[in-house]
């Protein structure tokens, strides 16, 4: 009997597809049946922090295409959140726009503030470019702050329940399935940009930017394009969170949520749509998991009152841990997983 040596194409058809193994279509067919299950079986707590995974899936992705495929640090991913909550909740609370409209608005509009901040990429690499990225994570702030006009200064944002096709919006059972759906093609769409020219043209910045542009990949355009296409990823996720919570509030966009959206890309792993998926799982739910325990197991009372500091603690272990030990995040030790079990028995 003959044993596969590998995984080998005889038509372009089969080359550029996504899936090239039965095994790869088994397990996308129990994902899509776990994540269809799971309004009916978990818990309400537990349901809401799918819904928080599934917002934070978007915006990891969206973090994952700057950094992870174009090598542009970027310390400003609140910020670019905070633009997409607070248009789709102005449009929604002060002039009636339509849910899926306003979430339109909310992509362009943040897409265009993260290509204006995008433009110093040109000239600063590195350090530099994180301190202007930073920057605009301090900008954006200030002016929703005190702006007091438009979007109400330090005063909560109440943004109305969204409607579709008559249908309201509200509550985490209904809501889920509007995120999983824009997380879906959040997903789909990151993955099939870099079967592209485009999606080539980031990777290329990436690997070296100098031989992209002898090559005659134009790094302006691309770098901007960069910033652009990734802050529409988060001002989507912004303007699902304005409609999730119903509230609007600047404390929700700090520089605390930049960092753990870096965070998310570092541990799921750089470069990869599924490690986005992973990392922003990973960052929500272990400390969502480590509060209920706390919560339940009497024996732990005790340390409620320090569990903030607790949470943050177990924050900079997961990211020292990885990058320690597996730079390539989670992704890489799935990838590690499938092909043990894909080679088994010969391991070698």
């Amino acid at each position: 009997m003959g044993v596969a040596t590998g995984i080998y194409h005889t038509s372009y058809r089969a080359d550029v597809a996504l899936r090239h193994t039965r095994a790869e279509w088994v397990r996308l067919a129990l994902v899509i049946v776990a994540v269809v299950a799971a309004p009916f079986v978990v818990a309400p707590y537990w349901l809401t922090v799918l819904n928080q995974i599934g917002i934070a899936v978007i915006g990891a992705i969206g973090l994952n295409i700057l950094i992870g495929f174009t090598g542009q640090i970027s310390l400003g991913q609140g910020g670019f959140l905070a633009v997409g909550a607070y248009t789709a909740g102005l449009l929604t609370a002060k002039s009636g726009v339509p849910f899926p409209l306003d979430l339109v608005a909310a992509v362009l509009v943040t897409a265009g503030v993260g290509a204006l901040f995008g433009l110093p990429a040109l000239r600063l690499k590195g350090l530099y470019l994180a301190i202007a990225t930073l920057a605009s994570q301090q900008i954006i702030l200030w002016v929703v702050t005190h702006w007091d006009a438009v979007t109400g200064g330090r005063d909560s944002l109440v943004v109305p329940p969204a409607t579709l096709f008559g249908l309201q919006l509200s509550g985490d059972e209904t809501f889920y399935w509007v995120i999983l759906f824009f997380a879906a093609v959040a997903a789909l769409c990151a993955t099939n940009l870099f079967r592209t020219g485009l999606g080539r043209a980031f990777v290329a910045i990436r690997d070296q930017d100098i031989a992209a542009e002898v090559i005659g990949v134009d790094l302006f355009r691309y770098k901007v394009l960069a910033f652009a296409i990734s802050s529409g990823f988060a001002g989507l996720a912004g303007a699902l969170s304005a409609h999730y919570y119903m509230i609007v509030t600047w404390e929700r966009f700090t520089l605390d949520v930049s960092i753990l959206y870096l965070a998310m890309i570092i541990v799921g792993g750089l470069g990869s749509v599924s490690g986005a998926i992973y990392g922003a799982a990973f960052m929500i739910a272990v400390p969502a998991w480590i509060e209920e325990l706390s919560r339940n197991l009497s024996s732990l009372a005790f340390l409620q009152p320090d569990m903030p500091a607790i949470q943050q603690l177990i924050f900079g272990l997961t990211i020292i841990l990885f990058l320690v030990f597996e730079p390539r995040g989670l992704s890489r030790i799935w990838e590690r997983v499938k092909d043990y079990f894909r080679l088994w028995p010969f391991r070698y």
